[in-house]
């Protein structure tokens, strides 16, 4: 078994080491949330402080209720028995892997640890490209094409992924192209799985958001958790929406063996996000704005520098292409340089899937709030955020490492990713 480290983990850590030491970094490869925990929640999670017992494996009543509420909020029905709840969605992500079986077909690029987890699982993703200008969803048309070619050669396909909205680019599939890809869905009798965790992220409330879930119920999981929306990923607690009776109960087997149930705490306070009260949605609404108005300054910043973005739509993400800059190198070789010889922590695109010599970077802007709970509160709430002092120190260090990265600023090739940092 060849599983390493999460990409995203992993560099989160080696930045959160170099900054120990001393070194100035521009942390914009982790995607957390980077914002405070709303007081209703810290008071919701201290009353169920007591809560000390194991739970039913599906998750509590209260939640898969809720849960289900919020779907139909949504304009899919939900039945709450058909909700089965874990603590986070990446464990529900590969307890259906384990429950569907087979191979998967992946969008490329995609979240790092779909590819992992499927090594985890002893299948094979199958990786597609999305369609021009989108993300998230592999192309309609070359998905069947794909799949065939692996049941030709043997292989078992059970599912198709997509991201709505997407990570790592920010973007988001149109209706047209989730309606063609669950038609293909149903023509191979694949089920979808739909991560969905960053929907209410989408920066323009108005946006035709189309869920598989809405044209294709029958073979639609859909996941779903509040690490995004309400920035509590440290609590770990997931929901997944499931189409049918046989499926459930493969989930559960896996979730018996895996995690038995989620902490009991973290679900009565889920349970009450999920009713989405008054505070919890305006908290939403303001995060949603705040994401949308540094990721479209960030992403200005790599097109005034010469890269190729497509603006962000949801979530805190963009995916800037800088081969336009003219470097040769890998993208593995770009974030080191940006890493070690700039201070700015990026992913290479390598680790989503791309081609080690395509030089696109995954770009996190959500942790230029603010380093403590004050600042991002402040960063929150201001109506110009891209003015407060630490969030205009941070945009003007990423200027000056991509002005470094052109051609003016740095007419030699990349050096090797071995390359050792600059002399302060």
């Amino acid at each position: 078994m060849n599983v390493t480290l999460s990409a995203t983990l992993a560099a989160n850590e080696d930045i959160a080491r170099r900054r120990r030491a001393g070194e100035r970094v521009l942390n914009l490869a982790f995607g957390e949330a980077g914002l405070p925990v709303h007081p209703a929640l810290r008071e919701r999670l201290e009353a169920a402080s007591r809560e000390n017992g194991y739970g039913p494996v599906a998750g509590a009543a209260a939640l898969r209720e809720a849960a289900a509420g919020y779907w139909e909020r949504r304009g899919l029905p939900t039945d709450p028995d058909l909700v089965v709840c874990g603590p986070g969605s990446k464990p529900l992500l590969y307890a259906l892997l384990l429950a569907i079986g087979g191979d998967i077909v992946l969008p490329m690029p995609s979240w790092v640890s779909y590819a992992a987890q499927t090594g985890l699982a002893g299948v094979q993703p199958i990786m597609v490209p999305a369609p021009s200008g989108e993300g998230g969803t592999p192309d309609p048309e070359q998905v069947a094409a794909a799949v065939s070619r692996a049941r030709a050669r043997g292989r078992t396909v059970g599912s198709v992924l997509v991201t709505l909205p997407d990570n790592p680019t920010g973007r988001l599939a149109t209706p047209r192209t989730v309606r063609r890809l669950a038609q293909v869905a149903r023509e191979l009798d694949l089920t979808i799985i739909s991560d969905e965790i960053y929907r209410d992220l989408v920066h323009d409330p108005d946006a035709e958001f189309l869920s598989p879930a809405d044209v294709a119920p029958e073979r639609t999981v859909v996941t779903s958790g509040l690490s995004k929306s309400l920035a509590l990923g440290g609590w770990r607690i997931g929901v997944a929406r499931l189409p049918s009776w046989p499926l459930r109960e493969a989930m559960l087997a896996v979730a018996s063996e895996i995690w038995s149930s989620p902490a009991a705490p973290v679900q009565h306070a889920a349970a009450y996000a999920y009713t989405e009260p008054p505070e919890l949605v305006e908290r939403v609404a303001a995060s949603r704005r705040l994401h949308g108005i540094v990721a479209r300054a960030v992403a200005g910043r790599f097109t005034r520098a010469g890269a190729i973005v497509a603006e962000p739509q949801g979530g805190f993400y963009l995916y800037p292409d800088l081969t336009p800059l003219g470097r040769s190198g890998t993208s593995g070789e770009l974030a080191t340089v940006l890493l070690e010889r700039h201070g700015v922590g990026v992913l290479p695109g390598s680790a989503f899937g791309d081609r080690p010599a395509d030089l696109s970077v995954r770009v996190a802007t959500s942790l230029l709030y603010g380093e403590d709970e004050e600042r991002r509160l402040a960063a929150l709430d201001s109506p110009e955020p891209l003015e407060l002092p630490w969030v205009a120190a941070a945009l003007s260090h990423l200027d000056g490492a991509l002005a470094a990265l052109t051609p003016r600023g740095c007419p030699a090739a990349w050096p090797p990713a071995s390359l050792a940092p600059a002399a302060p």
